[in-house]
């Protein structure tokens, strides 16, 4: 199974591809866990990565899809793989398609406004990083785990979160109508609980295998 995992930022769409590679022994493949991997294996292409980045530049993509075809020549890849972050135009989605099939691009899928209010309830806690939602905390404001004072992060509030949003929309809707003329594209219902939207996942998937 090649799959592909879209969604705006929220979504919940990087807890669900974990879910799913751990469930189907599949690894669950971020662009910057490639190039990070390339780069500590000092691959041809990881070095030309690095060089990039370590002027602060984007890594042009001949060098993204070079450490992407590395990648999934790579053994765990042989049953599958899902891809996170990857691709992010429809120019790297058309060269990807000359590297490998896709099975799947999974859209998890969720309305702005229910995001917005997703993450502006959000609460982080500094000191050992977990994250509750204000309807989960009665009242309290401390961390049931370390007893912390919890925070809410400078890109969960609400008018940040519309811009990232707005972002995604004009950068990520040519790819989601790029999959979905390719007969690939698979919208899943964000609004569901955890388990709800995996379930989903799991019964598309369940049918193709």
């Amino acid at each position: 199974m090649n799959l592909i995992f879209l969604g705006p930022p929220g979504a919940g769409k990087g807890t669900q591809a974990a879910m799913v590679a751990a469930k189907y022994g599949i690894p669950h493949i971020s662009t910057g866990d490639m190039l990070r991997g390339a780069i500590a294996q000092g691959t041809e292409m990881g070095l030309a990565a690095k060089a990039y980045m370590d002027k602060g530049e984007l890594v042009p993509d001949e060098v993204v899809i070079g450490v992407v075809r590395d990648r999934l020549a790579q053994s765990d890849c042989a049953k599958g793989f899902i891809l996170d972050g990857f691709p992010r135009t429809v120019v790297q989605a058309e060269t990807l398609a000359g590297i490998v099939s896709i099975d799947h691009a999974i859209l998890v899928d969720l309305d702005d406004e229910s995001i917005v209010a997703r993450m502006a309830g959000r609460r982080t806690c500094p000191a050992c990083q977990a994250t509750y939602h204000i309807d989960s905390l009665g009242g309290s404001q401390t961390c049931a785990k370390c007893g912390a004072t919890l925070i809410q992060r400078t890109d969960d509030a609400p008018e940040t979160v519309r811009n990232r949003l707005a972002v995604y929309h004009q950068k990520t809707q040519p790819l989601v109508d790029y999959y979905e003329g390719a007969g690939v594209l698979a919208r899943i219902d964000g609004s569901q609980t955890i388990d709800a939207v995996f379930q989903a996942i799991c019964g598309l998937l369940g049918a193709v295998r």
